[in-house]
């Protein structure tokens, strides 16, 4: 992840959101949806990717914002 990127993940029986370069979460949510949705607007805010990993981990989307500076040229 670039520095800025905001990185949705689970730890600790919490979906929290740290913006790459933090040591600590900024947010933390009870469940998924909730930290989905503010770590999409703290990326949209920032100008930055958004990564949001599944329970496991493992990186489940990524969203590039604006949508402008997303380099691949395919749908999605």
């Amino acid at each position: 992840m670039a520095k800025g990127d905001v990185d949705t993940y689970h730890e600790d029986g919490q979906w929290k959101n740290r913006p790459e370069g933090n040591e600590r979460a900024s947010s933390t949510h009870e469940d998924k949806a909730d930290a989905q949705a503010q770590g999409r607007e703290m990326a949209a805010d920032s100008g930055v990717e958004h990564v949001i990993k599944k329970q496991d981990g493992t990186i489940g989307e990524k969203n590039t914002y604006p949508r402008s500076r997303d380099p691949r040229e395919i749908p999605g």
